[in-house]
């Protein structure tokens, strides 16, 4: 029965992890808006995604009672997910590639998609809860 739900949730745990490093790669991008030779990055979620694997992210252990305990990932320390400069619309003397336009809207395209995974894995749990309940 674990096994199930871990499956289940593989997905959107994955998707959710991935989309909380983005988040603080363009957190990080916003942030360094005015840092002369700053860098803005990003990576393609897409492919992140198709290459998500237990092995390309780093594991943390948390404290567990039980060994049949369901295992967590840290999915914000993404070690392998290749990274890609944004290329400037409109370039800067100060050599910074940060267009505030373009991070914003990625910023927030981002910030509805997580809340759309974290809204759609809430409607999982519920579903499971009302079978679990009309079982007993």
């Amino acid at each position: 029965m674990i096994n199930k739900l871990e499956n289940l949730l593989n997905f959107n745990q994955k998707a959710l992890g991935l989309r909380a490093a983005r988040q603080e790669l363009l957190s990080g991008n916003i942030a360094n808006a005015d840092t002369p030779g700053f860098k803005a990055r990003d990576f393609d979620f897409s492919k992140a995604m198709q290459n998500a694997s237990p092995q390309q992210i780093q594991n943390f252990s948390l404290a567990t009672t039980v060994p049949r305990h369901i295992s967590s990932t840290d999915f914000r320390s993404i070690t392998s997910v290749p990274k890609q400069y944004r290329v400037p619309q409109q370039p800067s003397i100060d050599g910074n590639t940060v267009d505030m336009d373009t991070e914003r809207m990625q910023f927030m395209d981002n910030a509805i998609r997580y809340d759309a995974g974290l809204t759609f894995i809430s409607g999982q749990f519920r579903t499971l809860l009302s079978a679990i309940r009309e079982g007993n």
